[in-house]
């Protein structure tokens, strides 16, 4: 179990969330990996995510099933122990389709704690 609360654990997961939005704002795919420091602030702030998510209680993960924990957790994996091998598109993918839900669903997740 993480030292981290559940509340601590899921802000990290929305900051660096909305990191990553931020750092890609404007840019397109082709600008995205023309930028080498764009591409590791990314890929650090999903890493972030991914073991966020892998401290997070059993509770949170049942009760909230509309959140994949399972990917966050693997695509951290993925990133962490196959890093020569990153399919930037994929992280573009990801970026573009399913980081803009998660981060409505940590919300909505985070209201239990306020």
């Amino acid at each position: 179990m993480s030292k981290r609360n559940s509340k601590l654990l899921l802000e990290d997961i929305l900051q660096s969330a909305n990191k990553i939005i931020d750092y890609t704002h404007g840019l397109s795919f082709d600008q995205f990996v023309a930028d080498e420091k764009n591409i590791d602030a990314v890929i650090r702030n999903f890493e972030i995510i991914g073991e966020a998510a892998h401290h997070l209680p059993d509770e949170i993960e049942e009760g909230y099933t509309s959140v994949d924990w399972f990917r966050l957790r693997g695509f951290r994996n993925r990133i962490v122990h196959d890093y020569m091998g990153i399919d930037y598109k994929i992280v573009w993918n990801i970026k573009e389709n399913f980081l803009p839900s998660l981060i409505d669903e940590i919300k909505v997740v985070l209201l239990q704690y306020n």
